[in-house]
């Protein structure tokens, strides 16, 4: 039996970054329809897609979509999901794709594509078979609206291409054949150009300490920690992150609750978080991060984040040298 690792990523509802929303919107101004007109109703700005740091939510990312599909003949979406999915390269991808590069053998890249699938773009999941030799993999799309499934399908299938031709160039790529992608042991053994098994080591590491924090919450609760982000700084009043989700503030409340938390406390999570990252880097006076993290007044950042590290902001950066 082949040591095939099992996909980590259950839901497709996991944050992404804005590099695959930017690539949307840059395949939309090929098609000639504006960035505002395909961002419309997401809760996303073009000035959000210049910050690589940015996330979003699959919500969002699929309002996009939609965004992208209107006037497109619903018999075309798996092609125009495939015109999309061509444009993700391993770059795309960030530390996680320097992980892919970096492993020794294209078994070993396709067990980090399955362990760090929530560091794709990807809505569509793997379903992985492995046996006599051969696996054969799958994209599932249940659970994706069926308004946009083929296109999802489309996209994800076509990225999955062109990512295993650029892990190993000069040798034609595996193709998804009536949805599913089979190899064997001579593929999976085949030694990447770029391989080396300690920075492989390193980008791993990387990429754990990235999904550690996004794996920490899921569900409701982590599609409204990535909304509290991005509306910071307008103090991320709950009502308004209700409304991103669909839905009324009373039921956001009871949705949280199901899951085990409440809106103050990731409020507070959020805040904490970015600001430990913003004072790390010392460029940021003390009022400036807490207009960024939407106080009207330093005076309440610093009482929030005496009671969250027991030090006041400027003694917590002083004793970090």
């Amino acid at each position: 039996m082949l040591p095939i690792e099992p996909p980590a990523a259950r839901a497709f509802d996991f944050p992404r970054g804005v590099s695959s929303t930017v690539l949307l919107v840059a395949h939309a101004a090929d098609r000639g329809v504006p960035p505002e007109r395909v961002l419309a109703g997401s809760g996303l700005s073009v000035a959000d897609l210049a910050d690589s740091q940015h996330q979003v939510t699959a919500g969002q990312e699929l309002r996009v979509v939609r965004n992208l599909l209107r006037g497109v003949d619903p018999a075309g979406y798996g092609a125009e999901g495939r015109a999309v999915g061509m444009r993700y390269h391993v770059s795309t991808f960030g530390i996680f794709g320097f992980a892919l590069l970096s492993s020794v053998t294209m078994l070993d890249a396709v067990n980090v594509a399955l362990r760090f699938w929530d560091l794709s773009f990807a809505l569509a999941l793997p379903v992985v078979v492995a046996e006599e030799g051969r696996v054969r993999i799958s994209l599932s799309t249940d659970g994706v609206p069926s308004d946009v499934a083929a296109f999802v399908h489309g996209r994800d299938t076509a990225a999955v291409e062109t990512v295993l031709g650029e892990l190993l160039p000069g040798r034609p790529p595996p193709r998804f054949v009536d949805g599913v992608l089979e190899v064997g042991l001579d593929y999976l053994s085949s030694p990447l150009p770029q391989g080396d098994a300690r920075t492989r080591a390193m980008y791993e590491g990387m990429c754990e300490e990235l999904v550690a924090s996004r794996r920490a919450r899921s569900g409701v609760a982590q599609q409204v920690r990535v909304l509290i982000t991005q509306r910071l700084g307008e103090g991320a009043p709950m009502e308004v992150v209700a409304a991103d989700l669909g839905m009324t503030g009373r039921t956001l409340r009871r949705r949280l609750a199901s899951e085990g938390a409440s809106y103050r406390t990731l409020l507070e999570e959020v805040r904490e978080s970015l600001a430990t990252e913003m004072l790390a880097t010392g460029r940021l006076a003390v009022e400036d991060v807490a207009l960024r993290l939407g106080y009207a007044e330093a005076s309440s950042f610093i009482a929030a984040f005496r009671r969250w590290t027991g030090r006041t902001p400027t003694a917590w950066q002083r004793d970090r040298g």
